[in-house]
């Protein structure tokens, strides 16, 4: 659960993880956070990896499937710390891994009222349509950070996993399809955040069309990961 300044929803977050998921281990890693976000999720009976700087989410995520590793973890689920992704629908994701290594959850997929709009929309409408036709799979939703990683992705991830802007969704699943993992979706309904302001707006939309345009074309030119890295640890 990656995190950054989230002290008034963390506690609530991980308390419903537990309650929903009682026999899971939860790490929340607290991304460079100024405030008592590291606190209150480890009062919340949460495992907190703190790191010194803000790295982002693509920073957290790599920090938490290498600990997913260390710790004997073949199954990962990300789920944001701000309560929009609901862990009452995570077994829908695990129960999708059976046929798949990493299980998207997709808010444009028949499931809630969730909409974008404007050029955020428009980005992921063309980047679905991208991932699809590289993934030979329906995607909707690439941007999701809604996941559940299987054991061939979590030894992916875990030996790297990309750390720039966007990273963490794009990037990630353009090296999971090039390392031949199976890439999958289930529709879930997002939920409106518990506190703070989503930092959205006309201006904000559009540097995200353009920054996340260049972060796609740039995951297209990388490298395909080399050989040996989606073995399972």
């Amino acid at each position: 659960m990656p995190a950054l300044n989230e002290e008034h929803n963390i506690d609530k977050i991980v308390a419903e993880v537990l309650a929903e998921l009682p026999e899971v281990g939860v790490l929340v890693v607290d991304d460079g956070s100024t405030d008592r976000t590291a606190e209150r999720a480890r009062a919340s009976g949460a495992q907190v990896a703190r790191l010194a700087v803000n790295l982002g989410v693509g920073g957290a995520m790599r920090t938490g499937f290498r600990y997913a590793v260390r710790h004997g973890y073949q199954v990962v689920i990300q789920v944001d710390a701000d309560g929009q992704h609901n862990p009452a629908e995570v077994p829908d994701l695990l129960r999708e891994l059976a046929h798949a290594d990493l299980v998207i959850g997709a808010r444009f997929a028949g499931k809630g009222e969730y909409k974008a709009r404007g050029p955020r929309r428009w980005a992921m409408k063309v980047f679905s349509v991208v991932l699809s036709w590289l993934s030979g799979t329906k995607l909707t939703d690439v941007t999701s950070g809604f996941k559940a990683s299987g054991p061939r992705a979590v030894a992916l991830f875990a030996q790297h996993y990309p750390a720039e802007y966007l990273g963490d969704t794009l990037e990630s699943l353009v090296m999971a399809v090039r390392a031949g993992l199976k890439v999958r979706q289930v529709p879930v309904a997002m939920r409106v955040r518990m506190t703070g302001t989503p930092s959205t707006s006309p201006v904000k939309s559009a540097v995200y069309l353009l920054r996340a345009s260049l972060a796609l074309m740039l995951a297209l030119m990388r490298r395909k990961p080399a050989k040996g890295l989606t073995e399972a640890a």
